[in-house]
């Protein structure tokens, strides 16, 4: 992947809380991340690991330095452009898999189509019934997520995030929830993710065996990244 273009990056990033007593959470961040590439992001508890892929999918801005997203710099960009960057260029999957319980499956999947308003009602559905088929969850489309087991809400999320055909997947503890069996059925359907279909995937992850199924890993300490940059 190293030929490849980068999709994300960032330039002398750093986040810091304005409390009382200031709280550095990540610190003069430097990393280029390319198209098709899978990293994992380790590090001790409090090491900054949430706080850089929050960064990163512009879930918030850096006090300092600059994030770029497929070639456009983000710095200055007001809430609805980043949302804009978001909906359209970036997947989001997280431990609880935040799952709307009031729709379906079928209807979690399509709501980020239904907001973005690219496709009109016969491509959503066809783009939705595809992508529950290739996570091998097309019969439980019309259940809720609480008839669902733990796993299987997981491969919904990943769907959700693939729903408006991203470029960049970022996982927050993508397997923290689930057990060994199911832990490995979600790292394999990264790892395909990546080299398959040439997405982008960054994972913060403490699973030892997810992370060494990366192309990369990023190491975290104190805020820093010492390895893997």
């Amino acid at each position: 992947m190293s030929n490849s273009a980068p999709i994300i990056e960032t330039r002398h990033v750093t986040r810091i809380l304005q409390e009382a007593v200031p709280v550095t959470l990540v610190r003069d961040i430097n990393l280029v991340v390319r198209k098709g590439e899978f990293v994992s992001v380790t590090g001790p508890s409090g090491s900054g690991k949430s706080s850089l892929l929050y960064l990163l999918g512009l879930l918030d801005v850096p006090t300092e330095g600059s994030v770029i997203v497929d070639g456009e710099d983000t710095t200055g960009l007001g809430a609805d452009a980043l949302a804009a960057i978001r909906l359209k260029k970036l997947g989001f999957v997280f431990q609880f898999h935040f799952l709307l319980p009031e729709f379906t499956v079928f209807q979690n999947v399509l709501l980020p189509m239904q907001r973005l308003a690219a496709l009109d009602e016969e491509q959503m559905h066809a783009r939705g019934r595809k992508l529950l088929a290739d996570l091998d969850i097309s019969d439980q489309a019309d259940k809720r997520p609480d008839q669902l087991s733990g796993g299987q809400r997981q491969r919904v999320a990943v769907a959700r995030a693939l729903a408006n055909d991203p470029a960049l997947i970022l996982a927050d503890e993508p397997t923290g929830n689930l057990d060994t069996k199911n832990s490995a059925i979600v790292q394999g359907i990264f790892a395909r993710l990546a080299r398959e279909q040439g997405r982008t995937v960054i994972a913060v992850t403490h699973d030892e065996g997810f992370a060494s199924a990366a192309d990369r890993n990023l190491h975290l300490v104190d805020g820093r990244i010492v390895s893997g940059a």
